[in-house]
């Protein structure tokens, strides 16, 4: 059944129940270094116990399937709370350099479909030195200053992979819309730049997620997302995903 939600440009399909939430925040979690977009969203999914409403598939997608408690789920998920207005969007999928422009503008056509108010993308940050800082950017000075006391403002540098082309396409049709890197030394998942990431999230959006559960398993989910992390790597290498970098620090 179609609904009003559905988007398909060919390249890119989009099918959702409709969606209840009005002027809705969408979160954007994909897998990048130390999937700190990844485990964010799911830490909040499972917390606020989000409804999944629909998938976002490509023929450009690896083909396969993601199997949760032997049950088969789409690699490319939304999930919905409408008491919180928000919408989640999560990967467990890398998405390569080559298919991110096609993913990002299909992803923002639908969320100007379904009227977004703003769209916050999470992704991670290789930093030398210690501590779980996270840095933030946005496309509107009016989102800047929503973030500047939360954040350590990211001056300079680039943003890559599937977040910098969410991000200028949301600068492109004037949507706002936040970036937050969760800063992070290794390349292996990192659950505790994923905590930090949703303390900040918890302040803009009065969410109160804890992410004590998220601390304790920070070890065993690790070892979990090892093997994901390790695709992600394998996707760099090929030069598809260049490393997120501040220029500067």
């Amino acid at each position: 059944m179609s609904t009003t939600t559905d988007y398909d440009d060919n390249d890119v399909k989009i099918i959702t129940k409709p969606v209840q939430s009005k002027n809705p925040v969408l979160i954007e979690g994909f897998p990048g270094i130390g999937l700190v977009g990844n485990i964010a969203s799911q830490h909040i999914i499972e917390e606020l116990n989000m409804e999944y409403i629909g998938s976002i598939d490509s023929r450009y997608f690896p083909s396969i399937a993601v199997l949760y408690e032997g049950l088969i789920n789409m690699p490319v998920r939304i999930y919905e709370n409408v008491e919180h207005n928000l919408i989640i969007v999560i990967s467990d999928i890398p998405i390569s350099h080559s298919v991110s422009y096609d993913v990002s503008n299909a992803l923002v056509d639908w969320a100007e479909a379904i009227n977004v108010k703003e769209i916050a993308s999470i992704a991670g940050i290789a930093i030398m030195d210690g501590g779980h800082k996270v840095f933030g950017a946005a496309t509107t000075p009016e989102m800047l200053d929503k973030i500047r006391d939360k954040v350590e403002i990211f001056q300079m540098g680039t943003i890559s992979g599937i977040s910098g082309s969410v991000m200028a396409e949301c600068l492109l049709r004037g949507i706002p819309a936040i970036s937050l890197l969760g800063a992070t030394r290794t390349q292996n998942p990192d659950p505790r730049a994923a905590s930090s990431v949703i303390g900040v999230l918890n302040e803009l959006y009065g969410l109160s997620i804890s992410t004590d559960r998220l601390i304790e398993q920070a070890e065993r989910i690790e070892i979990e997302l090892q093997r994901l992390a390790e695709d992600v790597q394998a996707t760099e290498r090929k030069g598809e995903v260049k490393k997120e970098f501040p220029m500067y620090g």
